[in-house]
């Protein structure tokens, strides 16, 4: 199986300018290509996984992936899939950006490979030495108005009476076909990738390649993921999900993809890992047998969060999941269990009750609002339906003191199998 073929079991094919002729050309050896992001923040997001993880399947089928950094074209703005024109970023802002996913990046591809080894380059160092005039007579020449207009990305933008799109959106394409020429003329890249709502962008970079250079070039989008219900993928109540363990900690990154809808999981298992064929489709079987194990939901989560934060962070946010299915806490690190502590909710007890005697359990189950009385407390602490710290506890007459805290801080309690409360002591 070759990678075009990989990529459209994967359901990861969109649309491609010449697909005989890219298969004819990917036959014959290595191809060097890229996809570029422009980076609008420090930190790249879930919703670029799709073109970044398909340059790495490229580079292990043997080809020469180039990961584009946008220093100039990020100073602009895309206006594609916008429906407002972006904040323009200064050159300071840029450069943070491109140092903090740099090293992201190199979770994604192999820098170091003997063989094929990734690049990672910025627009910017072609871009910027071109003067307005220079690039309006070598490059602006080349495109006419009534083409222009008629790429999606820019007529859908022009259709939209209260945003529109200014001079600075509109020449954004431009720019990209500029890319796409220099790196083929530089270092003879025949290919670009990216999302479906790049085609316009890619096929005027495939145009200026012929018209300047008379080459044959390629272009190939991957589609834009959407979920099941019909919702933007990779986006949670608190916002985006990122890369960044800053911005989105590995626990939380890990529950994103754990979470997935049941119609969902094996098709991102398709986009969004390396398991390979045969282990995605023994997943699917045991999905649709015992959907309840939730098998797929898992091995998504794992190799997901493996490959961006690593086995280590994966084994805590995997340990941090397990607590709030009732899981021991021995071993648990303050960092892991900090993470349950924003996941359900928390009241606050004074230290002073702690003390002496300490609070008795029943009248902590009801300021938790676990329980409604001390006497339904009771009655379900005979029951057996109450742990401190996932241990059962059965005795009505036990009290709580500082040494039931975890981390000198919090207690954790549960009613039934997933009613928890964090009980933490106040600050100071």
């Amino acid at each position: 199986m070759n990678i075009l073929d990989d990529l459209k079991w994967r359901g990861l094919w969109a649309d491609c300018t010449d697909e005989a002729e890219l298969s004819k050309r990917l036959a014959s050896g290595p191809i060097v290509l890229y996809c570029g992001f422009d980076p609008t923040a420090d930190s790249l997001h879930a919703g670029n996984l799709v073109p970044l993880i398909a340059l790495r399947r490229f580079q292990i089928f043997g080809h020469h992936p180039i990961a584009l950094a946008g220093g100039a074209t990020g100073s602009i703005g895309d206006p594609s899939g916008r429906t407002q024109e972006r904040q323009l970023l200064n050159a300071d802002v840029l450069a943070r950006n491109i140092a903090s996913v740099k090293q992201q990046l190199r979770r994604l591809l192999d820098f170091d490979s003997p063989v094929n080894p990734a690049l990672l380059l910025d627009n910017n160092d072609w871009t910027a030495p071109v003067s307005y005039l220079d690039f309006l007579r070598e490059v602006g020449k080349h495109f006419s108005i009534n083409m222009m207009v008629s790429k999606e990305s820019v007529r859908a933008r022009m259709e939209d009476r209260e945003c529109g799109i200014s001079y600075t959106e509109f020449s954004y394409m431009l720019l990209q076909a500029f890319d796409f020429y220099h790196l083929c003329k530089e270092r003879t890249c025949e290919l670009q990738i990216g999302g479906s709502d790049q085609w316009g962008n890619i096929t005027a970079g495939t145009d200026l390649i012929r018209k300047k250079l008379a080459r044959s070039a390629f272009g190939l989008t991957l589609p834009l993921i959407t979920n099941a219900d019909g919702s933007k993928f990779g986006k949670t109540v608190a916002g985006a999900v990122w890369l960044d363990p800053k911005r989105t900690s590995a626990y939380r990154f890990y529950q994103f993809w754990i979470r997935t809808d049941d119609r969902d999981v094996i098709r991102y298992l398709k986009y969004f890992t390396f398991l390979s064929h045969e282990e995605i489709n023994d997943l699917d079987r045991q999905h649709l047998e015992r959907p309840e194990t939730r098998m797929a939901h898992r091995a998504l989560a794992k190799a997901v969060t493996d490959m961006i934060h690593g086995p280590t962070a994966t084994q805590e946010a995997q340990r941090a999941s397990e607590i709030l299915f009732g899981g021991g806490l021995e071993g648990v690190s303050e960092s892991t269990f900090n993470e349950i502590v924003g996941e359900v909710p928390t009241q606050t007890i004074e230290a002073s009750r702690l003390v002496g005697p300490g609070l008795p359990l029943v009248e902590a189950l009801v300021h938790a609002g676990l329980c409604a009385s001390k006497g339904q407390a009771r009655k379900d602490l005979d029951g057996g339906g109450i742990y401190i710290n996932n241990v059962r506890e059965a005795g009505a007459t036990r009290a709580l003191t500082a040494g039931d805290l975890l981390f000198g801080r919090h207690l954790l309690l549960r009613k039934g199998k997933r009613n928890y409360v964090v009980l933490s002591v106040a600050n100071g």
